[in-house]
């Protein structure tokens, strides 16, 4: 067994703490002997696998080395053809949304596309409460009667009931997704997924506004070969980005290409919806995929949680600045009020989860008058908490509305859909990391129970705390703004490709003050230059109350570099993950 990094066996959370192997260095000092690439870059590299001689391919992702042929996908030409047959004949058209960032944007790529050529699509998104995830029979009844097309997007291989419902009423049904698929499909004209059961392709990893940006590169190719104007694609690639980061898909081959390009879309700040959202979130640096996931995306979300489903997906859509404004301070107001609702759900949830053995494969909790908004929510705090899949169910009238969040090897989304098909719960479905579920409240007991069991047989009771993984030492002096620039090469950061954490060691607190209700605000020093720091949620583990009466003794500080942007000054911060006794 691999000795610990800096001999750091149980830190203030509990966790032993691991640096790169030696195959990893190996190929780091191979990467650095055939290019001039910063130690600390090669030293990413090579924790990612890349070889000396595609490292500065990997630095440098292009749409065009990496944007796979659409025609690869199956049903993909079926639904180009009929997505520019009813542009071609100014037929009616609409879009059936999930209520999250992922359907929201992809929507709003659809919109944009249709609008660049004078036609007007309904949107439809189901409300989180009344109509829970996906189509329904209702619906999808209106939404035939009146249109021609249906475009289902982040939602719909499953809704075989629904879909055929729509095409009684005598519409064609295209799904644009990317959750699990059953072996039999809906009786929809396409199903573009690349996580159907019977396709080959290897870009799984796709969050299903990445295949809306495919099947819309699809229908320009075709709109070219009939000498049709297309509408350029490159501009929405910011929707693209937001998308895929905040549905916390890997950003990795293809992905990484998507969102890096669309970064810099965004930086142009021409997206009359985004630039208001952005304000109004406060963001006033250059756009990363931490804002994405951690500043636009709750927003968004906010509206399908606890307000109006189709908010964020209207602002998404929305060219008119004025508007746009109003819409971003909406569900700003909505996220605050999420945020209250979380807090009280998630205590109680862990009050719950400690009354139960969390070592096992599963942890859960279910609560009478829990938002549905928010149990997704609550469930990735538990998941973080006891490195466990975790489901949190919120039951109302007798139903239970559930989301669950997994870790890496666990695949959450093809147990819950075996349930579903076993008949333990009435409805359920997601992807490898998340899943959502509805269940009878008499039968949340036995289900969870199943779950359980089915998540042990793919080793979740064999986990143990999450290990802290280090990509090296700073001294508190070298902690750069130009570092973190150098590092930056290697991204964007974030699911499958995370951000560098490094260990300042033997550091002193020169300050500490609790921020919030649960955060801590640092300045250490290990004899290089003060750093700060912030620490989020710090006093909801060991180590808020460990390092705010520290006594004067050193410790190890692990954690993530940022640039910190205030008053015009641009200097490098830490935020802090974890923290271990010095010896």
């Amino acid at each position: 067994m691999a000795s610990s990094f800096l001999g750091v066996d149980a830190s203030l959370t509990g966790r032993a703490w691991v640096g790169p192997s030696i195959e990893v260095e190996r190929l780091a000092e191979a990467i650095a002997q055939q290019t001039t690439l910063p130690d600390m870059v090669t030293r990413l590299l090579a924790r990612r696998g890349v070889s000396p001689d595609m490292a500065q391919t990997y630095l440098n992702p292009t749409l065009r080395d990496l944007m796979p042929d659409p025609s690869g996908f199956l049903d993909m030409d079926k639904a180009a053809d009929r997505i520019v047959a009813a542009v071609r004949n100014r037929q009616r058209i609409a879009i059936f949304a999930d209520y999250d960032v992922d359907g929201g944007t992809s929507s709003a790529l659809l919109q944009n596309w249709l609008n660049a050529q004078g036609l007007r699509a309904t949107l439809y998104v189901p409300d989180r409460l009344t109509e829970g995830y996906g189509p329904n029979d209702t619906a999808m009844k209106m939404l035939g009667e009146s249109h021609d097309l249906v475009i289902c997007v982040d939602c719909g291989t499953l809704a075989h009931g629904p879909i055929a419902v729509a095409n009684q009423a005598g519409a064609d049904v295209i799904v644009l997704d990317h959750h699990q698929a059953d072996e039999t499909l809906p009786p929809a004209l396409a199903v573009v997924n690349p996580n159907r059961q019977d396709e080959t392709s290897e870009y799984t990893y796709l969050c299903a506004a990445g295949v809306v940006f495919m099947a819309l590169a699809a229908a320009n190719r075709l709109l070219r070969a009939q000498n049709l104007p297309e509408p350029p694609l490159l501009p929405l690639l910011d929707l693209v980005a937001l998308g895929t980061v905040a549905d916390v898909a890997p950003l990795v081959g293809f992905n990484r290409a998507l969102v890096r390009q669309g970064l810099a879309v965004m930086a142009r700040r021409k997206h009359a919806g985004l630039v208001a959202l952005a304000d109004v979130a406060g963001m006033k640096s250059t756009p990363s995929a931490f804002h994405l996931g951690f500043l636009l995306g709750p927003r968004l979300n906010a509206g399908g949680r606890v307000g109006k489903s189709d908010l964020g997906a209207r602002l998404l859509a929305c060219s008119d600045p004025v508007q746009a404004r109003d819409l971003a301070a909406q569900l700003d107001d909505l996220n605050k009020t999420r945020r209250e609702i979380e807090a009280q759900v998630q205590a109680e949830a862990l009050l719950q989860v400690e009354t139960r053995d969390t070592t096992g494969p599963l942890v859960w909790a279910a609560g009478q008058g829990w938002h549905p908004g928010v149990v997704g929510i609550v469930a990735s705090r538990l998941k973080e908490k006891y490195n466990r899949p975790a489901v949190v169910i919120g039951v109302n009238d007798g139903v239970g509305l559930g989301s669950g969040r997994s870790v890496t090897g666990i695949d959450l989304g093809v147990a819950v859909a075996a349930l579903m098909r076993g008949g333990q719960i009435s409805k359920g479905g997601g992807h490898a990391m998340a899943a959502g579920l509805t269940v009878p409240e008499d039968a949340i007991e036995p289900a969870m129970q199943a779950l359980s069991e089915r998540l042990a047989k793919q080793g979740a009771d064999r986990l143990g705390a999450a290990d802290l993984k280090v990509d090296g030492v700073l001294g508190s002096g070298a902690a750069t703004v130009e570092l973190i620039e150098q590092l930056q090469q290697v991204g964007p950061f974030g699911a499958a490709s995370p951000a560098p954490r490094f260990v300042i060691p033997s550091a002193l607190i020169k300050f500490a003050k609790p921020a919030g209700e649960s955060h801590l605000r640092l300045t250490i020093d290990n004899g290089g230059g003060r750093l700060d720091v912030i620490a989020f949620r710090a006093f909801e583990t060991a180590l808020g109350p460990a390092l705010l009466n520290h006594s004067g003794a050193p410790f190890h500080f692990a954690g993530r570099l940022e640039v910190d942007e205030w008053g015009g000054r641009r200097k490098a911060k830490l935020q802090l993950e974890d923290a271990a006794l010095v010896g």
